[in-house]
């Protein structure tokens, strides 16, 4: 039986290499950034997460993607295409809802 050999975490991390996190690259002043950081998502997540089951049905989106999208649908004076094509092409918009790179 053979072994793969272990990849050390040098190596886990060379793929990351040339890769910035959206947080890297933004405009820490812009307006959607700062808005971020004042939310509590937390407390959307507590009051929403009991409305959530595991058990049936298709998994939910996260809270935090779906009150963001309705918030920038708002914000924004959108339909609900035009919040996710703005979400797509927008780093802002997805830094907004903090779904990493």
């Amino acid at each position: 039986m053979k072994m793969k050999p272990e990849e050390n975490s040098k190596q886990k991390n060379q793929g990351e290499l040339f890769r910035n996190r959206l947080d890297q690259i933004l405009d820490h002043r812009h307006p959607l950034y700062q808005i971020a950081k004042k939310i509590d998502w937390e407390k959307f997540e507590k009051e929403f997460g009991k409305y959530y089951t595991e058990k049936t049905g298709r998994p939910g989106l996260r809270i935090r993607l779906l009150v963001g999208l309705h918030y920038l649908k708002h914000a924004y004076n959108v339909s609900d295409e035009k919040v996710v094509e703005g979400y797509l092409e927008n780093p802002y918009w997805q830094h907004f809802k903090w779904l990493g790179f």
